[in-house]
């Protein structure tokens, strides 16, 4: 997508001179030129134009307020002193991937805001002294390529805050807590299910224990019963054989 058109659908239908960040990357300048992007970006803090075919900056306009520009992956190979007059208030520059070969186009970036410069992957970043070189041409530099004069990395706090400028101060999305809300919610659901099934287990397993106490108390009736049939059958065919004597009895009392 040309550069112009990729800034007019980014816009947005905003008003320029409410931009605060404009990100470009992977769109394709027709002439190696900034194209679309005008003056009335009087806001605008952040610029990323990745990988846009881009050879000069001499056309970028006039951003008084710009802080952080992200440049790498083009083919600009001089014209950095256009930077000093159009983005006064720069700290934050990415020329990685660039064609820049010589010191003294480095030299041209006598931004006195200037803390953090990327030259990576930068022919002039093979040279002889070259961290030595840069520091020392640009006194006002902090950090050359992640690391300072004594090879100490950008603390995490800078690295931070230049991914927060990346971001535009845009709202932190809200998704993952969400699903981690939900996945707090189903998790309880579970927990609950499972006591509920204990539950219902420890109930069919007092249930099978009531029921074994049961049998074996009918069990115990059962054989009582039987104990008392037996006596009751023996008490019955005792007292039948006494009647049978008596009547024996009898009838030998009669015959006399």
């Amino acid at each position: 997508m040309e550069m112009k058109k990729r800034i007019s659908l980014e816009l947005r239908n905003r008003n320029p001179a409410k931009v605060v960040e404009l990100v470009v990357d992977n769109c394709r300048s027709s002439d190696g030129e900034v194209e679309g992007l005008t003056g009335e970006y009087t806001e605008l803090e952040i610029l990323s134009m990745v990988n846009a075919g881009l050879t000069s900056l001499s056309k970028l306009p006039s951003l008084p307020k710009l802080h952080k520009l992200e440049v790498s992956d083009n083919t600009i190979s001089g014209g950095l002193d256009t930077l000093v007059e159009k983005c006064p208030n720069l700290t934050y520059l990415n020329l990685s991937g660039n064609k820049i070969k010589e010191l003294s186009a480095i030299e041209a970036l006598s931004l006195k805001n200037l803390k953090t410069l990327y030259l990576y992957s930068c022919e002039v970043s093979t040279l002889d002294d070259y961290r030595e070189t840069v520091f020392e041409l640009l006194p006002q530099l902090t950090y050359l390529d992640g690391y300072d004069q004594e090879d100490n990395e950008v603390p995490d706090s800078e690295a931070d805050h230049d991914d927060d400028d990346d971001e535009g101060g845009a709202p932190v999305d809200d998704d993952d807590e969400d699903d981690e809300d939900e996945d707090d919610e189903e998790g309880s659901e579970w927990d609950e299910d499972e006591v509920g099934l204990s539950y219902l287990m420890k109930e069919g397993i007092q249930d099978e224990e009531d029921d074994g106490d049961y049998v074996e108390e009918e069990e115990e009736e059962d054989e009582e019963e039987e104990e008392d049939g037996d006596v009751d059958a023996a008490g019955v065919q005792g007292e039948k054989r006494k009647r049978d004597a008596e009547d024996e009895g009898d009838d030998d009392d009669d015959d006399e």
